[in-house]
């Protein structure tokens, strides 16, 4: 196991535990980013990342109007490398053709709520690095993950098994069924979604034997922030904006 990123409030405890991260001599972490990179293209199987818009073909960007986050490790993680030849049972088992040269996928997984806080959604019909692309002048839009690479759409609603779709419609069909009331869910249709759960194109809640009364925070280790904190024994020091205590 090997961390090769961090989050800000975490410089003391990092320093505290050189038997988890590696350090320097002055207790800060050294990422070795690059191998870590490169080991997270070709050797990784599964990759689970979250986002702050995801549109309907399935693009994702954690930069919207006035913030920029978390662009760093996921482009490079979160995307299926063509030029892996390292199989794996979880690799392979992503093939979905009976073609002697078919390859198999990294799973890459995008987990979100389908609205965020402020009653934001985050299944957009155009996400705003699009708009943030053409007022800066960027060359490309700064996608996070692009949609051709996410094998699988998490929310509250359900899972999207993307990898099984056979076009972009059937995806953007398959991404709608579990995106809830925001822009991008309205648009699905009831009949669709009952077809594509018999299917096994999407799984909802109860497909899984989940019951939706029953998925509160209760179920959470950590209750809170504060809970984190304790248990890093006071080192771990949380930006301001996180603390309810």
């Amino acid at each position: 196991m090997h961390s090769f990123g961090s989050e800000l409030g975490m410089e003391s405890y990092v320093a505290a535990r050189p038997d988890v991260f590696f350090t320097g001599a002055d207790g800060s972490m050294r990422s070795n980013r690059a191998f870590c990179q490169l080991a997270g293209q070709y050797a990784v199987d599964l990759f689970i990342g979250s986002t702050l818009q995801i549109d309907g073909d399935g693009h994702s960007s954690t930069v919207t109007r006035g913030r920029l986050s978390g662009f760093g490790g996921a482009p490079n993680m979160g995307h299926n490398p063509g030029g892996r030849r390292h199989p794996t049972p979880a690799w392979l088992d992503l093939i979905e053709t009976d073609d002697p040269l078919a390859r198999g996928r990294k799973l890459v997984v995008q987990m979100v709520e389908t609205f965020q806080t402020g009653g934001k959604p985050t299944f957009v019909e155009s996400m705003d690095a699009v708009d943030v692309a053409r007022e800066s002048g960027m060359p490309l839009a700064p996608v996070m993950i692009y949609g051709d690479d996410v094998t699988h759409v998490l929310t509250e609603e359900g899972i999207a098994y993307l990898y099984k779709a056979q076009s972009l419609e059937e995806r953007r069909r398959m991404i709608a069924a579990v995106a809830g009331v925001t822009p991008i869910g309205l648009k699905h249709d009831p009949a669709q979604t009952r077809r594509m759960r018999s299917d096994g194109l999407i799984a909802l809640p109860e497909d899984l034997g989940v019951q939706r009364s029953q998925a509160t925070r209760s179920l959470l280790a950590a209750k809170s922030m504060a809970d984190l904190v304790e248990w890093s024994g006071g080192l771990y020091a949380p930006p301001a904006r996180f603390r309810s205590w």
